[in-house]
């Protein structure tokens, strides 16, 4: 069911973001506490071991609640998971399964431990006769332990002997930061703007949970994968302007869910390094599907990858799917997706404007390059009249066509007047090329037929490069040694 293993971060962490909200509820935690979550990553020992400050589950129901299969208690309330198999998906991915807890009050450990090498060889067996509740009877083991040296109350679950997937990324203490960051209830960065102002904006109807997970191996807590700067590509960055909130309601009126964005200059794709691409879904602030789960909403799909933004979904009738990586398809999720089409074709227009106005800015630089070169090469004074004459009406064009992008209305090329005055710069600069003299030029002092013979041969080679700027920096070699 689970078919990326990464997926088990979020199931546990789910569970351990209710439970905390729980014992909050219920007074074993003040809402002044911190909701803790320990991941210990074991490379050595293939183990990874998540335990929460949560309200545990008492002794008397601990070994039904394991072994449960798709009961859980949560459902029909508030809670984030509901359908009795998160806890599990562990099974596929290691040795040994093993949960430990203890509820407030209680002196032992209640520890259940589910042998998965058994568990998947009885199920493969086509000769056994067993039915499931036999095959959980034999894997299954239960007991108690002295609690003297564990917290009061807690949750822990244990994965033992890891089976290596792809690149090991389970047990890869950086690339599970990276993925819980995404996925997880963890909070904004401190140093990240926005953050408080979104989630101020948030609390009062999303369950945040927020949780503080301290993974081994790692300076810092982990904390949503958004800062200040937003990177853009390899060398570059860009930087956040604005937030934006949008409220939908749903079919009956009532708030649906609450839409975040955060502006900049959508300038292209977003890296997916950059974690934050896309704009994705949650509930009960916990990740649903992936950042490309809404890119059919958009004029063009690929500008999904340009936008950065959430959507909290508050209808508790728009329900994730068992993998949690889509929804089940109804009539409330199909009128989200009708609120939330308005914004990816607002989204969409940003992206196309920006990106008309990159290609204009592109072509104005392209063209003042080309009035420079030819700037450049005149004011060199190697060219005969005719020749001469050739480039300037060169270095003419591009800056009429750098003037005529600098008038476009619409498109915010700039600040005002910046490229107008970058036109009038090179307008000038040909000028003044223009009005030097024949006797100011490096070959001024050879006899004619000879300087006519180095303006054609320089003119042959400007003709004959590939590159103007080689054969000008050719060209001023060849003057040092004439002159």
């Amino acid at each position: 069911m689970y078919v990326d293993p990464m997926t088990i971060y979020r199931e546990y962490l789910q569970n351990a973001a209710d439970a905390i909200d729980e014992a909050k509820q219920k007074g074993v935690l003040s809402e002044s506490d911190e909701g803790a979550v320990e991941l210990s990553i074991d490379g050595a020992n293939r183990t990874v071991r998540i335990r929460d400050n949560g309200i545990g589950i008492p002794s008397r129901q601990f070994t039904r609640k394991m072994t449960a299969l798709g009961a859980s208690s949560k459902r029909g309330a508030a809670a984030r998971g509901f359908r009795g198999v998160g806890r599990l998906a562990g099974l596929g991915y290691c040795q040994e399964l093993i949960f430990r807890s203890r509820a407030r009050g209680e002196s032992n450990i209640s520890e259940l431990r589910w042998d998965c090498r058994r568990l998947k060889s009885a199920l493969r067996s086509t000769e056994s006769e067993a039915d499931l509740r036999d095959v959980i009877v034999d894997v299954v083991t239960h007991h108690k332990t002295n609690g003297d040296d564990w917290p009061p109350h807690f949750f822990e679950v244990e994965l033992k002997g890891i089976i290596r997937h792809k690149n090991d990324r389970l047990l890869s203490p950086e690339a599970v930061a990276d993925y819980i960051s995404q996925v997880a209830p963890v909070p904004f960065a401190p140093t990240f703007k926005f953050g408080a102002e979104i989630a101020s904006a948030l609390k009062a109807n999303v369950p945040l949970g927020d949780l503080r997970v301290v993974i081994s191996g790692l300076e810092e807590p982990v904390f949503r994968p958004f800062r200040n700067e937003l990177d853009v590509g390899s060398e570059s960055a860009d930087s956040y302007t604005d937030v934006e909130f949008v409220h939908l309601t749903g079919m009956d009126g009532q708030p649906s869910a609450i839409c975040w964005l955060l502006h900049h200059s959508y300038a292209g794709a977003i890296p997916q390094g950059s974690l934050v691409k896309g704009l994705r879904l949650r509930v009960g602030n916990i990740q649903v599907g992936d950042h490309l789960l809404l890119e059919e909403l958009f004029t063009e799909s690929r500008f999904s990858g340009w936008v950065v933004g959430e959507v909290h979904i508050l209808d508790e009738r728009i329900v994730p799917n068992g993998r949690r990586d889509h929804f089940e398809q109804n009539t409330h999720f199909n009128n989200l997706l009708n609120q939330i089409a308005p914004i990816a074709r607002d989204l969409s227009r940003r992206c196309r404007t920006s990106s008309i106005k990159r290609k204009w800015l592109r072509d104005f630089d392209m063209q003042s390059a080309v009035a420079e070169e030819k700037i450049a090469i005149i004011a060199q004074g190697t060219l005969a009249a005719a020749k001469r004459t050739e480039f300037a009406r060169g270095a003419e064009r591009a800056i009429g066509a750098m003037e005529k992008i600098a008038k476009m209305d619409g498109l915010d090329l700039g600040p005002e007047d910046a490229l107008a005055a970058r036109v009038r710069a090179t307008q000038k600069k040909l000028d003044k090329v223009l009005r030097a003299k024949l006797e100011e030029s490096p070959l001024a002092d050879l006899p004619t037929a000879k300087r006519r013979m180095y303006e054609q041969m320089f003119a042959l080679i400007y003709e004959c490069s590939t590159n103007r700027i080689a054969a000008k920096s050719l060209i001023d070699r060849i003057l040092q040694k004439v002159t």
